[in-house]
């Protein structure tokens, strides 16, 4: 018999782990058909609960990332208009899907992890070279478009995109904050012409401050080199939000640096779940060893297997 070896045991241990963390990413490669298959949430901005929820997106959860190409996006309106196709459609806590996109197309700019509240899609257009010969329109990739519509909504062929989420028309979105103290009570649009077409996306617990600042009271978000957010066009969405691992990201932001947020936007109650997670994991092996070596023991092939060796005994001892 070999004796023990403690580094060829351990490299064996490290060689298995790096094995299956490297069959675990491959699996979610598969699944999502995106890579990396994961992302950390940093901020609050999806929060629905302030000590976090299971279901919902919290700072310090890892949302899973599943590839634009394979599915297609649905926003809130479409997922609230009892017309549609995807009515009823829920994730991560509301209709529509949650999207993974960045600023303006900006790759160096911090990706932006919001509901796509509706889609800007192109109505009629005509061929141009510039602007120049887009009057009345708008230019964009070498289209003249002189009208917009927004699927899920009563806004078919329009010059001008006119919205209120009260449940009339479309679905219902309520403010708070800052809307909500200026009388406004839902989220609405009133004679916007955008830039392009795309997806207005707005984090769940951000009282309607749309990242587009659309809305009258809203303030938008900016990327680093082109200013204000526009509407996000499909080239810049990198992925869309799947399934929610509640609390392992918030290990990832204990250690960031840069213009991350760090641990400050996570739930207190996250590191609680967080701590106990990881004992459970650790003290699992204790508990579950015994009593699977318990179950073998009073297995019907173990207990055959100490008769029969039982009785090899009693005929060793009276050959000797």
């Amino acid at each position: 018999m070999g004796e023990y070896n403690p580094t060829r045991t351990l490299v064996r241990e490290l060689a298995l782990a790096a094995g299956m963390i490297t069959l675990l990413v491959l699996a979610m490669w598969a699944h999502t058909g995106s890579m990396p298959p994961l992302v950390v949430v940093e901020s609050n901005s999806m929060q629905h609960d302030s000590n976090g929820e299971i279901g919902t997106i919290d700072a310090g959860d890892l949302i899973l990332v599943h590839s634009p190409e394979d599915n297609r996006i649905i926003t809130f309106a479409e997922a609230t208009d009892p017309k549609s196709d995807y009515y009823g459609y829920e994730s991560l806590g509301m209709e529509g899907d949650v999207i993974i996109y960045e600023r303006n197309g900006e790759s160096d700019s911090t990706p932006i992890i919001h509901r796509a509240l509706f889609e800007i899609s192109i109505g009629e257009y005509v061929p141009a070279e510039n602007q120049d010969g887009c009057e009345g329109g708008v230019f964009w990739n070498g289209l003249c478009i002189t009208s917009w519509s927004v699927p899920g909504s009563d806004q078919v062929n329009v010059k001008e995109i006119n919205l209120i989420f009260d449940g009339v028309n479309t679905g219902k979105y309520s403010c708070g904050g800052i809307a909500a103290q200026h009388g406004s009570e839902w989220f609405s649009v009133e004679n916007y012409t955008p830039m392009n077409p795309g997806y207005i996306t707005l984090g769940d617990n951000n009282d309607c401050n749309d990242d587009q600042g659309v809305f009258e009271f809203a303030q938008g978000l900016s990327s680093i080199h082109s200013g204000m957010i526009r509407p996000v066009q499909e080239d810049w969405v990198i992925g869309i939000s799947g399934a929610e691992i509640p609390w392992l990201g918030t290990v990832k932001l204990m250690v960031s640096g840069g213009d991350s947020p760090g641990v400050s936007q996570v739930p207190g109650l996250s590191f609680v779940f967080l701590i106990a997670f990881v004992g459970v994991v650790l003290a699992a092996p204790a508990v579950i060893e015994p009593l699977i070596n318990r179950i073998l023991r009073n297995s019907p092939e173990a207990i055959e297997a100490e008769r029969e060796n039982a009785i090899a005994m009693i005929y060793s001892s009276e050959e000797e």
